[in-house]
């Protein structure tokens, strides 16, 4: 693993297959897609904090948390500067993607037909994430 002096973390292939499960590279590195509904982050409620599972960085309190209907966690707003966004094209249509700001792992997509504050539907694979209560 190397931390570039921007923050970010990069590492081989090869690394990334020995710490993540397929699962979870296939949707960080492989920009993949969990089936809806078998995130056991979906009901989630406990006070606490989730974690990019690539590079622990924190994306999103649980307090920007909602169930949105989709089968997939949903959250309204991530941590400042915890995630980035870029166009997607794939799948016939435009998209933006969300990725962790930290290793660039996939994360999932933000559409705009989310809950105020924001408006915004962070609607996040739960493989990409790990959640950690409060103590």
């Amino acid at each position: 693993m190397t931390e570039t002096q921007n923050g970010t973390v990069e590492r081989t292939e090869a690394e990334w297959r020995q710490i993540l499960t397929p699962d979870q590279y296939r949707v960080l590195r492989e920009h993949g897609t969990e089936r809806a509904g078998t995130s056991c982050h979906n009901a989630e409620k406990r006070p606490g904090t989730f974690h990019c599972a690539g590079c622990d960085a924190p994306l999103f309190e649980n307090t920007t948390k909602f169930e949105s209907g989709t089968g997939w966690p949903s959250f309204f707003d991530p941590i400042d500067g915890a995630v980035e966004t870029k166009s997607d094209r794939s799948h016939w249509m435009v998209r933006t993607e969300v990725h962790c700001a930290r290793c660039k792992g996939h994360l999932g997509h933000v559409f705009d037909d989310g809950p105020a504050p924001t408006g915004l539907r962070y609607c996040m694979n739960g493989v990409s994430l790990r959640f950690e209560p409060n103590t």
